[in-house]
């Protein structure tokens, strides 16, 4: 195992930038996702760890070593690919075992090491199977035994789980992260799924345009959005965001529409202009909160989604008691006041 410094690592193809001095200290042991939209450069900073694409400027450093240009073959990492990258005409046994036959490995090693990979991943019954007899979720496990078995410093992952079904993923997220606590190898994950990245992470790197826009604790992130970018980026639902302005007097609150919504006295100056922030799951029902009339109910079970509309602005409202909701309703929702994020208009940060 080994820590992963990430300094101000930049990456250009000819003269279009994807990456822009990105900077990422990963402790020894940790799982780190890297998460953002598509093309906000999480895959390509992957790449330059594993020695798969070149670094424009900055440093790579695993353990104690500079790895900038050493080959993949040196750096001591196993990558799991989002295609499995298995080889179709070889068994499960012989495809886990392949990448230590090429460095002639011992045999008894070999073997040895082949057992606990498939102990760990429950693969015993599928060794002598090819992949074309495994479903996408035995074959994801292969691609992960096949990492294991190299004993590498970091594991890297890309999108692994993008294949796969819903409740598949859902399987082998927990399946990934009982892995990483078993054999406690510092991971890199790449995702653009939140969800993935919220219930799998120790530590979360969101990312936009090749820049990293907050970096932290899942719940952190959750609970303290550093700027717009990421409190509209990480929950599901998205938070509401809403444009206002601030308004002070007998009692504090931002201007939304004509419609005064509740702050702290503290939160920011009288006149400012600010987007107002609040996640679906605190808004309440309540007699003395904002109108607003139903447009579409979204029952999942366990949880009703509401769509709201007042004056020309929308709001989602989540909650998880029933209620016999139906769209031209007029519910009265009152934010809680602990719960409620305000951000700068003009710079979108956290205020």
């Amino acid at each position: 195992m080994a820590q992963v410094a990430i300094s101000k690592v930049a990456k250009a193809f000819g003269t279009v930038k994807v990456l822009h001095e990105v900077s990422v200290d990963i402790a020894d042991g940790q799982f780190v996702v890297l998460v953002g939209p598509s093309g906000c450069g999480k895959s390509t900073l992957l790449r330059m760890v594993a020695g798969l694409e070149t670094v424009s400027g900055g440093t790579i450093a695993i353990g104690d070593r500079v790895v900038n240009h050493l080959p993949p073959a040196k750096r001591d990492i196993a990558m799991v690919f989002q295609n499995y990258a298995l080889y179709p005409h070889k068994t499960v046994e012989q495809n886990m075992a392949f990448a230590l036959k090429l460095r002639k490995t011992d045999p008894a090693v070999v073997a040895e090491r082949v057992k606990r990979a498939a102990d760990i991943l429950d693969l015993n019954p599928y060794l002598k199977r090819y992949p074309r007899q495994l479903s996408g979720g035995q074959r994801q496990r292969v691609a992960m035994g096949r990492a294991i078995v190299r004993n590498p410093q970091v594991f890297l992952f890309d999108e692994p789980l993008s294949n796969l079904d819903a409740k598949l993923r859902v399987q082998m997220r927990t399946e990934i992260k009982e892995l990483h606590q078993r054999l406690k190898t510092t991971t890199i994950y790449v995702t653009h799924d939140q969800i993935e990245a919220m219930t799998m992470a120790d530590k979360i790197v969101v990312m936009r345009d090749g820049r990293i826009e907050q970096v932290g604790a899942p719940l952190e992130l959750f609970d303290r959005p550093a700027n717009l970018f990421v409190a509209g980026f990480i929950g599901s639902p998205s938070m509401n965001l809403l444009k206002g302005v601030v308004r002070k007097g007998d009692k504090p609150g931002v201007d939304i529409s004509g419609t005064l919504f509740p702050i702290a006295d503290n939160a920011a100056q009288d006149g400012q202009a600010v987007v107002y922030g609040v996640r679906p799951e605190h808004l309440e029902i309540h007699p003395d909160g904002v109108p607003a009339k139903i447009s579409v109910v979204e029952p999942t079970g366990s949880e009703t989604l509401v769509f709201l509309r007042f004056g020309d602005r929308e709001m989602v409202a989540l909650f998880r008691e029933r209620h016999d909701f139906k769209p031209g309703d007029t519910l009265t929702l009152k934010p809680r006041l602990d719960q409620i994020h305000l951000f700068d208009a003009e710079t979108g940060k956290r205020l």
